[in-house]
Protein backbone atom coordinates (compact mmCIF):
# COMPACT_ATOMS: atom_id res chain seq x y z
CA UNK A 1 0.00 0.00 0.00
CA UNK A 2 2.80 2.42 0.93
CA UNK A 3 4.65 1.63 -2.28
CA UNK A 4 1.52 2.33 -4.35
CA UNK A 5 0.99 5.59 -2.47
CA UNK A 6 4.57 6.67 -3.14
CA UNK A 7 4.14 5.77 -6.80
CA UNK A 8 1.01 7.93 -7.02
CA UNK A 9 2.64 10.85 -5.23
CA UNK A 10 5.67 10.71 -7.48
CA UNK A 11 3.81 10.51 -10.78
CA UNK A 12 0.60 12.46 -10.10
CA UNK A 13 2.16 15.82 -11.00
CA UNK A 14 3.76 14.40 -14.15
CA UNK A 15 0.52 12.82 -15.37
CA UNK A 16 -1.47 15.97 -14.55
CA UNK A 17 1.00 18.14 -16.49
CA UNK A 18 0.89 15.79 -19.51
CA UNK A 19 -2.93 15.73 -19.49
CA UNK A 20 -3.11 19.51 -19.09
CA UNK A 21 -0.74 20.06 -22.02
CA UNK A 22 -2.91 17.92 -24.29
CA UNK A 23 -6.12 19.63 -23.16
CA UNK A 24 -4.57 23.06 -23.77
CA UNK A 25 -3.55 22.04 -27.28
CA UNK A 26 -7.06 20.79 -27.95
CA UNK A 27 -8.54 24.03 -26.56
CA UNK A 28 -6.25 26.57 -28.27
CA UNK A 29 -5.80 24.71 -31.56
CA UNK A 30 -9.21 23.12 -32.25
CA UNK A 31 -8.38 22.46 -35.90
CA UNK A 32 -5.16 20.61 -35.12
CA UNK A 33 -6.67 17.16 -34.39
CA UNK A 34 -8.45 17.01 -37.75
CA UNK A 35 -5.31 18.25 -39.49
CA UNK A 36 -3.19 15.54 -37.88
CA UNK A 37 -5.86 12.90 -38.51
CA UNK A 38 -5.37 13.43 -42.25
CA UNK A 39 -1.61 12.99 -42.09
CA UNK A 40 -0.41 9.73 -43.67
CA UNK A 41 2.55 9.72 -41.28
CA UNK A 42 0.15 9.18 -38.36
CA UNK A 43 -3.02 7.58 -39.77
CA UNK A 44 -3.02 4.43 -41.86
CA UNK A 45 -5.88 2.42 -43.42
CA UNK A 46 -5.88 0.11 -40.39
CA UNK A 47 -5.67 2.78 -37.67
CA UNK A 48 -7.32 5.94 -39.03
CA UNK A 49 -9.77 7.72 -36.73
CA UNK A 50 -11.77 8.96 -39.71
CA UNK A 51 -12.20 5.41 -40.97
CA UNK A 52 -13.27 4.44 -37.48
CA UNK A 53 -15.95 7.14 -37.65
CA UNK A 54 -17.12 5.71 -41.00
CA UNK A 55 -17.42 2.26 -39.49
CA UNK A 56 -19.13 3.66 -36.41
CA UNK A 57 -21.73 5.44 -38.56
CA UNK A 58 -22.56 2.19 -40.37
CA UNK A 59 -22.61 0.25 -37.10
CA UNK A 60 -25.03 2.70 -35.48
CA UNK A 61 -27.34 2.42 -38.51
CA UNK A 62 -27.41 -1.40 -38.38
CA UNK A 63 -25.25 -1.79 -41.48
CA UNK A 64 -22.15 -3.98 -41.53
CA UNK A 65 -19.20 -1.65 -40.83
CA UNK A 66 -17.14 -3.63 -43.34
CA UNK A 67 -19.43 -2.84 -46.28
CA UNK A 68 -17.68 -0.53 -48.70
CA UNK A 69 -14.14 -1.56 -47.81
CA UNK A 70 -13.33 1.53 -45.74
CA UNK A 71 -13.26 0.22 -42.17
CA UNK A 72 -10.39 -2.20 -41.43
CA UNK A 73 -10.23 -2.18 -37.64
CA UNK A 74 -11.30 -4.53 -34.88
CA UNK A 75 -15.08 -4.91 -34.33
CA UNK A 76 -14.92 -4.40 -30.55
CA UNK A 77 -13.74 -0.82 -31.04
CA UNK A 78 -17.20 0.01 -32.35
CA UNK A 79 -19.23 -0.60 -29.16
CA UNK A 80 -16.50 1.19 -27.18
CA UNK A 81 -16.74 4.36 -29.25
CA UNK A 82 -20.51 4.11 -29.59
CA UNK A 83 -20.68 4.72 -25.83
CA UNK A 84 -19.14 8.15 -26.41
CA UNK A 85 -21.13 11.13 -27.71
CA UNK A 86 -20.70 11.98 -31.39
CA UNK A 87 -17.01 12.96 -31.78
CA UNK A 88 -17.86 15.51 -34.47
CA UNK A 89 -20.14 17.38 -32.05
CA UNK A 90 -18.57 16.62 -28.69
CA UNK A 91 -14.92 15.78 -29.41
CA UNK A 92 -13.80 16.40 -25.83
CA UNK A 93 -14.91 12.92 -24.73
CA UNK A 94 -12.75 11.23 -27.38
CA UNK A 95 -9.87 13.53 -26.40
CA UNK A 96 -10.20 12.51 -22.76
CA UNK A 97 -10.26 8.81 -23.71
CA UNK A 98 -7.02 9.13 -25.67
CA UNK A 99 -5.38 11.14 -22.89
CA UNK A 100 -6.27 8.38 -20.41
CA UNK A 101 -4.78 5.75 -22.72
CA UNK A 102 -1.56 7.78 -22.96
CA UNK A 103 -1.36 8.01 -19.18
CA UNK A 104 -1.96 4.28 -18.80
CA UNK A 105 0.85 3.59 -21.28
CA UNK A 106 3.17 5.91 -19.36
CA UNK A 107 2.28 4.18 -16.10
CA UNK A 108 3.18 0.80 -17.61
CA UNK A 109 6.50 2.24 -18.77
CA UNK A 110 7.10 3.57 -15.26
CA UNK A 111 6.62 0.11 -13.77
CA UNK A 112 8.90 -1.52 -16.36
CA UNK A 113 11.65 1.01 -15.68
CA UNK A 114 11.34 0.71 -11.89
CA UNK A 115 11.71 -3.07 -12.11
CA UNK A 116 15.31 -2.69 -13.32
CA UNK A 117 14.81 -5.58 -15.74
CA UNK A 118 16.63 -3.78 -18.57
CA UNK A 119 19.97 -3.73 -16.75
CA UNK A 120 19.62 -6.67 -14.36
CA UNK A 121 17.59 -9.65 -15.56
CA UNK A 122 17.49 -13.11 -14.03
CA UNK A 123 20.30 -14.44 -16.23
CA UNK A 124 22.33 -11.28 -16.83
CA UNK A 125 23.45 -8.31 -14.78
CA UNK A 126 25.17 -5.43 -16.53
CA UNK A 127 28.32 -3.93 -15.04
CA UNK A 128 26.66 -0.58 -15.76
CA UNK A 129 23.39 -1.40 -14.00
CA UNK A 130 23.57 1.68 -11.77
CA UNK A 131 23.53 4.00 -14.79
CA UNK A 132 19.82 3.87 -15.38
CA UNK A 133 17.02 6.39 -15.43
CA UNK A 134 14.16 6.25 -12.98
CA UNK A 135 10.66 5.36 -14.03
CA UNK A 136 9.69 9.01 -13.64
CA UNK A 137 12.18 10.13 -16.30
CA UNK A 138 11.26 7.31 -18.69
CA UNK A 139 7.54 8.10 -18.36
CA UNK A 140 8.23 11.82 -18.81
CA UNK A 141 10.24 11.21 -22.00
CA UNK A 142 7.29 9.24 -23.38
CA UNK A 143 4.57 11.68 -22.36
CA UNK A 144 6.34 14.80 -23.67
CA UNK A 145 7.72 13.26 -26.83
CA UNK A 146 6.28 15.28 -29.77
CA UNK A 147 5.49 11.98 -31.53
CA UNK A 148 3.39 10.89 -28.54
CA UNK A 149 1.52 14.20 -28.42
CA UNK A 150 0.89 14.23 -32.18
CA UNK A 151 -0.36 10.66 -32.07
CA UNK A 152 -2.67 11.42 -29.15
CA UNK A 153 -4.15 14.42 -30.96
CA UNK A 154 -4.61 12.53 -34.25
CA UNK A 155 -6.46 9.74 -32.37
CA UNK A 156 -5.39 6.66 -34.35
CA UNK A 157 -6.50 3.38 -32.84
CA UNK A 158 -3.00 1.93 -32.54
CA UNK A 159 -2.58 3.87 -29.29
CA UNK A 160 -4.69 1.07 -27.78
CA UNK A 161 -2.23 -1.48 -29.20
CA UNK A 162 0.68 0.47 -27.71
CA UNK A 163 -1.03 0.53 -24.33
CA UNK A 164 -1.77 -3.21 -24.46
CA UNK A 165 1.82 -4.11 -25.43
CA UNK A 166 3.34 -1.99 -22.66
CA UNK A 167 0.96 -3.49 -20.10
CA UNK A 168 1.77 -7.00 -21.35
CA UNK A 169 5.46 -6.31 -20.72
CA UNK A 170 4.77 -4.61 -17.37
CA UNK A 171 2.67 -7.55 -16.16
CA UNK A 172 5.30 -10.05 -17.30
CA UNK A 173 7.96 -8.11 -15.38
CA UNK A 174 5.79 -8.02 -12.26
CA UNK A 175 5.28 -11.80 -12.28
CA UNK A 176 1.71 -11.99 -13.64
CA UNK A 177 2.01 -14.17 -16.75
CA UNK A 178 -1.71 -14.71 -17.35
CA UNK A 179 -2.51 -10.99 -17.24
CA UNK A 180 0.46 -10.42 -19.53
CA UNK A 181 -0.87 -12.93 -22.06
CA UNK A 182 -4.32 -11.38 -21.81
CA UNK A 183 -2.91 -7.94 -22.65
CA UNK A 184 -0.89 -9.39 -25.54
CA UNK A 185 -4.06 -11.07 -26.82
CA UNK A 186 -5.84 -7.72 -26.90
CA UNK A 187 -2.89 -6.15 -28.73
CA UNK A 188 -2.88 -9.02 -31.25
CA UNK A 189 -6.63 -8.74 -31.70
CA UNK A 190 -6.29 -5.03 -32.48
CA UNK A 191 -3.21 -5.10 -34.74
CA UNK A 192 -2.20 -8.73 -35.46
CA UNK A 193 1.59 -8.20 -35.50
CA UNK A 194 2.02 -8.28 -31.66
CA UNK A 195 1.59 -12.06 -31.75
CA UNK A 196 5.23 -12.13 -32.93
CA UNK A 197 6.20 -10.80 -29.50
CA UNK A 198 4.90 -13.96 -27.83
CA UNK A 199 8.19 -15.97 -27.65
CA UNK A 200 10.30 -13.27 -25.92
CA UNK A 201 7.36 -12.28 -23.74
CA UNK A 202 7.00 -15.87 -22.54
CA UNK A 203 10.74 -15.93 -21.76
CA UNK A 204 10.41 -12.68 -19.83
CA UNK A 205 7.40 -13.94 -17.88
CA UNK A 206 9.20 -17.24 -17.16
CA UNK A 207 12.24 -15.44 -15.77
CA UNK A 208 10.11 -13.16 -13.59
CA UNK A 209 7.80 -15.79 -12.10
CA UNK A 210 6.67 -15.37 -8.52
CA UNK A 211 8.50 -17.93 -6.33
CA UNK A 212 5.26 -19.17 -4.76
CA UNK A 213 3.82 -20.33 -8.10
CA UNK A 214 6.94 -21.02 -10.10
CA UNK A 215 6.94 -23.56 -12.95
CA UNK A 216 10.32 -25.25 -13.38
CA UNK A 217 9.77 -26.56 -16.92
CA UNK A 218 10.00 -23.83 -19.54
CA UNK A 219 8.21 -26.01 -22.08
CA UNK A 220 5.27 -26.52 -19.75
CA UNK A 221 5.21 -22.82 -18.94
CA UNK A 222 5.29 -21.92 -22.64
CA UNK A 223 2.53 -24.39 -23.49
CA UNK A 224 0.24 -23.00 -20.77
CA UNK A 225 0.78 -19.43 -21.93
CA UNK A 226 0.31 -20.25 -25.61
CA UNK A 227 -2.95 -21.96 -24.63
CA UNK A 228 -3.98 -18.87 -22.64
CA UNK A 229 -3.35 -16.59 -25.64
CA UNK A 230 -5.25 -18.99 -27.91
CA UNK A 231 -8.26 -19.06 -25.58
CA UNK A 232 -8.27 -15.28 -25.15
CA UNK A 233 -8.13 -14.71 -28.89
CA UNK A 234 -10.86 -17.31 -29.44
CA UNK A 235 -13.11 -15.48 -27.00
CA UNK A 236 -12.39 -12.11 -28.66
CA UNK A 237 -13.10 -13.54 -32.11
CA UNK A 238 -16.28 -15.20 -30.84
CA UNK A 239 -17.57 -11.96 -29.33
CA UNK A 240 -16.68 -10.17 -32.57
CA UNK A 241 -18.70 -12.73 -34.53
CA UNK A 242 -21.70 -12.23 -32.25
CA UNK A 243 -21.34 -8.47 -32.67
CA UNK A 244 -21.08 -8.41 -36.48
CA UNK A 245 -23.07 -11.55 -37.33
CA UNK A 246 -20.41 -12.91 -39.70
CA UNK A 247 -16.72 -13.69 -40.05
CA UNK A 248 -16.11 -11.01 -42.69
CA UNK A 249 -14.23 -8.91 -40.14
CA UNK A 250 -11.29 -11.36 -40.34
CA UNK A 251 -10.65 -10.66 -44.02
CA UNK A 252 -11.29 -6.93 -43.60
CA UNK A 253 -9.18 -6.48 -40.46
CA UNK A 254 -6.35 -9.02 -40.76
CA UNK A 255 -6.59 -10.05 -44.40
CA UNK A 256 -5.79 -6.52 -45.57
CA UNK A 257 -2.52 -6.63 -43.64
CA UNK A 258 -1.61 -10.02 -45.07
CA UNK A 259 -2.49 -9.13 -48.67
CA UNK A 260 -1.89 -5.34 -48.66
CA UNK A 261 -4.97 -4.60 -50.74
CA UNK A 262 -5.04 -0.93 -49.67
CA UNK A 263 -1.95 0.84 -51.05
CA UNK A 264 -2.51 4.18 -49.35
CA UNK A 265 0.90 5.88 -48.89
CA UNK A 266 2.48 5.69 -45.45
CA UNK A 267 5.92 5.91 -43.87
CA UNK A 268 6.61 2.22 -44.51
CA UNK A 269 8.41 0.35 -47.25
CA UNK A 270 5.64 -1.85 -48.61
CA UNK A 271 3.18 0.45 -50.38
CA UNK A 272 5.42 1.82 -53.14
CA UNK A 273 7.04 -1.54 -53.76
CA UNK A 274 3.67 -3.20 -54.36
CA UNK A 275 2.35 -0.30 -56.42
CA UNK A 276 5.10 -1.13 -58.91
CA UNK A 277 4.71 -4.90 -58.50
CA UNK A 278 3.36 -7.08 -61.34
CA UNK A 279 0.38 -9.12 -60.18
CA UNK A 280 2.05 -12.38 -61.11
CA UNK A 281 4.81 -11.77 -58.54
CA UNK A 282 2.63 -10.23 -55.84
CA UNK A 283 1.93 -13.37 -53.79
CA UNK A 284 5.60 -14.38 -53.80
CA UNK A 285 6.85 -11.03 -52.54
CA UNK A 286 4.09 -10.77 -49.95
CA UNK A 287 5.33 -14.07 -48.54
CA UNK A 288 8.94 -12.82 -48.66
CA UNK A 289 8.10 -9.56 -46.87
CA UNK A 290 6.15 -11.34 -44.12
CA UNK A 291 8.88 -13.97 -43.76
CA UNK A 292 11.44 -11.20 -43.41
CA UNK A 293 9.34 -9.49 -40.74
CA UNK A 294 8.92 -12.64 -38.67
CA UNK A 295 12.34 -14.26 -39.09
CA UNK A 296 13.99 -11.97 -36.51
CA UNK A 297 11.90 -13.36 -33.65
CA UNK A 298 13.54 -16.76 -33.28
CA UNK A 299 17.11 -15.62 -33.84
CA UNK A 300 16.96 -12.72 -31.39
CA UNK A 301 15.12 -14.78 -28.75
CA UNK A 302 17.87 -17.42 -28.87
CA UNK A 303 20.89 -15.13 -29.20
CA UNK A 304 19.85 -12.66 -26.46
CA UNK A 305 18.05 -15.23 -24.31
CA UNK A 306 19.53 -13.67 -21.17
CA UNK A 307 17.80 -10.32 -21.86
CA UNK A 308 14.24 -10.89 -23.10
CA UNK A 309 13.29 -7.25 -22.52
CA UNK A 310 16.06 -6.24 -24.93
CA UNK A 311 14.65 -8.69 -27.49
CA UNK A 312 11.19 -7.14 -27.14
CA UNK A 313 12.62 -3.64 -27.60
CA UNK A 314 14.62 -4.56 -30.69
CA UNK A 315 11.64 -6.36 -32.22
CA UNK A 316 9.43 -3.31 -31.68
CA UNK A 317 12.00 -1.27 -33.58
CA UNK A 318 12.08 -3.81 -36.41
CA UNK A 319 8.29 -3.89 -36.62
CA UNK A 320 8.16 -0.08 -36.77
CA UNK A 321 10.29 -0.29 -39.92
CA UNK A 322 9.08 -3.39 -41.72
CA UNK A 323 5.39 -3.93 -40.84
CA UNK A 324 2.85 -3.39 -43.66
CA UNK A 325 1.21 -0.20 -42.36
CA UNK A 326 3.61 1.56 -39.97
CA UNK A 327 3.17 5.05 -38.56
CA UNK A 328 5.01 7.32 -36.16
CA UNK A 329 3.00 5.70 -33.36
CA UNK A 330 4.99 2.48 -33.91
CA UNK A 331 8.27 4.41 -33.90
CA UNK A 332 7.11 6.21 -30.77
CA UNK A 333 6.58 2.89 -28.98
CA UNK A 334 10.12 1.82 -29.85
CA UNK A 335 11.53 5.19 -28.77
CA UNK A 336 9.62 4.85 -25.49
CA UNK A 337 11.45 1.60 -24.75
CA UNK A 338 14.94 2.81 -25.68
CA UNK A 339 15.46 4.96 -22.50
CA UNK A 340 15.14 1.78 -20.43
CA UNK A 341 18.63 0.95 -21.72
CA UNK A 342 20.30 4.12 -20.53
CA UNK A 343 23.17 2.04 -19.18
CA UNK A 344 24.34 1.11 -22.71
CA UNK A 345 24.08 4.62 -24.18
CA UNK A 346 27.88 5.17 -23.83
CA UNK A 347 28.36 2.16 -26.13
CA UNK A 348 26.25 3.58 -28.96
CA UNK A 349 28.40 4.54 -31.93
CA UNK A 350 26.14 6.51 -34.26
CA UNK A 351 23.98 8.58 -31.93
CA UNK A 352 24.48 11.87 -33.79
CA UNK A 353 23.98 10.37 -37.25
CA UNK A 354 20.88 8.51 -36.11
CA UNK A 355 19.30 11.54 -34.43
CA UNK A 356 20.13 13.76 -37.41
CA UNK A 357 18.64 11.30 -39.89
CA UNK A 358 15.40 10.91 -37.94
CA UNK A 359 15.03 14.68 -37.45
CA UNK A 360 15.87 15.34 -41.11
CA UNK A 361 13.18 12.97 -42.35
CA UNK A 362 10.69 14.17 -39.72
CA UNK A 363 10.84 17.74 -41.03
CA UNK A 364 11.19 16.97 -44.73
CA UNK A 365 8.58 14.18 -44.87
CA UNK A 366 5.53 16.48 -44.72
CA UNK A 367 7.21 18.89 -47.18
CA UNK A 368 7.83 16.15 -49.75
CA UNK A 369 4.27 14.87 -49.36
CA UNK A 370 2.96 18.39 -49.94
CA UNK A 371 5.07 18.74 -53.11
CA UNK A 372 3.67 15.48 -54.41
CA UNK A 373 -0.03 15.68 -53.48
CA UNK A 374 -0.86 19.40 -53.25
CA UNK A 375 1.73 21.41 -55.18
CA UNK A 376 1.99 18.88 -58.00
CA UNK A 377 5.68 19.68 -58.46
CA UNK A 378 6.84 16.24 -57.38
CA UNK A 379 5.80 12.62 -57.68
CA UNK A 380 5.54 9.53 -55.50
CA UNK A 381 9.32 9.12 -55.63
CA UNK A 382 9.69 12.30 -53.57
CA UNK A 383 7.72 10.98 -50.64
CA UNK A 384 9.01 7.41 -50.90
CA UNK A 385 12.60 8.68 -50.92
CA UNK A 386 12.13 10.49 -47.62
CA UNK A 387 10.41 7.45 -46.09
CA UNK A 388 13.52 5.46 -47.03
CA UNK A 389 15.60 8.00 -45.10
CA UNK A 390 13.14 7.67 -42.18
CA UNK A 391 13.55 3.90 -42.24
CA UNK A 392 17.32 4.29 -42.47
CA UNK A 393 17.34 6.39 -39.30
CA UNK A 394 15.33 3.79 -37.43
CA UNK A 395 17.51 0.98 -38.80
CA UNK A 396 20.61 2.76 -37.54
CA UNK A 397 19.07 3.07 -34.08
CA UNK A 398 17.95 -0.57 -33.98
CA UNK A 399 21.32 -1.91 -35.15
CA UNK A 400 23.29 0.44 -32.89
CA UNK A 401 21.20 -0.48 -29.85
CA UNK A 402 21.63 -4.18 -30.65
CA UNK A 403 25.41 -3.68 -30.89
CA UNK A 404 25.49 -1.81 -27.57
CA UNK A 405 23.50 -4.54 -25.79
CA UNK A 406 25.74 -7.30 -27.18
CA UNK A 407 28.90 -5.30 -26.40
CA UNK A 408 27.72 -4.80 -22.82
CA UNK A 409 27.09 -8.54 -22.51
CA UNK A 410 30.49 -9.32 -24.01
CA UNK A 411 32.30 -7.02 -21.59
CA UNK A 412 30.68 -8.82 -18.65
CA UNK A 413 31.91 -12.15 -20.05
CA UNK A 414 35.38 -10.74 -20.80
CA UNK A 415 36.17 -7.93 -18.34
CA UNK A 416 39.67 -7.48 -19.76
CA UNK A 417 38.13 -6.10 -22.98
CA UNK A 418 36.33 -3.21 -21.29
CA UNK A 419 37.08 0.04 -23.10
CA UNK A 420 39.05 -1.63 -25.88
CA UNK A 421 38.23 -1.01 -29.50
CA UNK A 422 36.71 -3.87 -31.45
CA UNK A 423 36.02 -4.47 -35.10
CA UNK A 424 32.95 -6.14 -36.51
CA UNK A 425 33.57 -8.75 -39.18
Amino acid sequence: MNRGKMHFQETAGLYAAAALLRLLLYAFFPGLPDLLTDRVEISTPVTSFKRLQEGLFLYNHNVSPYDGGVYHQAPLLLPLFSLLPDPSRYPIFAYILYIIVDLLSADALYRIAESGEASASKLFTSARKDRRWSGYIVAAIFLFNPFTIATCMARPTNVFTTCAILHAIAKAVSGNPFTSMLALSFATYLSMYPILLLPPLILLAYDRQHPSRKTSSILQFAAVNVLAVTLCLSVLFGVSYLLTGSWEFIASTYGIQLTLTDLTPNVGLWWYFFVEMFDSFRAFFLAVFWLHLSCYVGGLSIRIRTQPLAVLTILLGIFAIFKPYPSIADTNLFLAMVPLFRHVFPLLRYSFVTASTILYSTFLGPAFYYLWIYAGSGNANFFYAITLVWSLGQSLLVSDLTFAILRDEWEVERPEMVGKEIRQI
